[in-house]
């Protein structure tokens, strides 16, 4: 099997046509017939049992078809190629900061805010292939649930067991960003972002959440931050008198002053999202605006493929020949 890809001259394919006069002519001289033998009666010949050669009769005419087909198209260069691609990849380091305080329970979102956070995370992370990410967890302290990593599996496994409560409760924002610009500062990466997510105000933590800006600003590091939230009230997780978890109609209080404060000293972007939707849209963009530079140098190279047909051209000729003038027996 001959494998094409491309014709280099393909408007000769057009000569194909040259096949329909030929066919034309044949039938023409074949009704016009060659020497004449006057008889009484044909039906004597009628009986006789016709030879081999009398259905192979046509067959030089077919074989001559066939091999000026195949000098056409070995005329038109029949051509394979082979591509090589080198790419240069410059990828991005990215740490999720993510608030798993009591608050992040709340059921302004479906199912809940930290559900919703993390499934849209995690839909982030699949679309970021060349990309380092690495994910900070904070309530009233903060620690690294993964460092950078490219095992995308591993880190969507290690997102999908984080949970509200899993430490002291709280809000400490400060301490949330400074520990993801600390799993950044060394980062070899051209470019470097924190995407830092919390529902709540600063009230915990050693590190004023503008101290963390400005040592992110001293490294390099963009910090998207999302306030997350619907405006007004919303169904918010509380400890009744019997000490059972229950959900009550609080204030929904998101500090976006210091949250765009953060994100414009750093050459981010404060976001707001209030459902899940526009979380998922925050996150797109996001993604859009950090774009992984990916660098492909490609080159091509043809190689001819109109021997085959000129061979098989040859051999049709030959056949025709042979079949014509020794099996078929006929003079020219």
């Amino acid at each position: 099997m001959i494998s094409i890809e491309k014709l280099a001259n393909p408007s000769l394919l057009w000569l194909l046509l040259v096949l329909v006069p030929m066919a034309a002519y044949y039938v023409y001289r074949t009704r016009q017939g060659g020497a004449t033998l006057q008889l009484s009666s044909v039906k004597g010949i009628e009986r006789l049992p016709r030879s081999p050669r009398y259905y192979l009769r046509h067959v030089p005419f077919v074989l001559r078809c066939l091999t000026v087909a195949l000098l056409i198209v070995a005329l038109a260069r029949p051509q394979t190629s082979e591509s090589n691609e080198t790419s240069t990849t410059e990828g991005i380091d990215i740490v999720m900061s993510l608030d798993i305080s009591g608050s992040m329970l709340a059921r302004d979102f479906r199912p809940d805010r930290i559900t919703a956070a993390k499934d849209v995370a995690q839909a982030f992370i699949m679309e970021r292939p060349n990309d380092r990410i690495g994910l900070v967890v904070f309530a009233g302290e903060s620690f690294t649930q993964s460092p950078l990593t490219t095992d995308k599996a591993t880190l969507i496994t290690l997102l999908s067991r984080v949970r509200s409560g899993m430490i002291e409760d709280g809000t400490a924002i400060g301490n949330g960003l400074a520990t993801a610009v600390n799993r950044l500062k060394e980062s070899p990466a051209k470019s470097k972002v924190v995407i830092l997510l919390t529902d709540g105000v600063n009230n915990r933590g050693q590190i004023a959440p503008l101290t963390a800006a400005e040592i992110a600003k001293t490294f390099g590091i963009r910090v998207y931050t999302i306030g997350v939230g619907t405006r007004g009230m919303a169904p918010t997780p509380a400890i009744d008198m019997w000490g059972r978890l229950t959900f009550v109609q609080a204030e929904v209080e998101i500090d976006e002053d210091v949250l765009t404060q953060i994100a414009e000293m750093t050459g981010g972007k404060y976001f707001r999202a209030t459902d899940n939707n526009k979380l998922k849209d925050i996150y797109e963009e996001i993604n859009a605006l950090e774009k992984t530079r990916v660098e492909v140098d490609s080159q091509t190279r043809y190689y001819e493929k109109f021997m085959p047909f000129v061979l098989a051209a040859l051999l049709l000729t030959v056949l025709e020949v042979l079949l014509r003038y020794l099996y078929l027996k006929r003079i020219p």
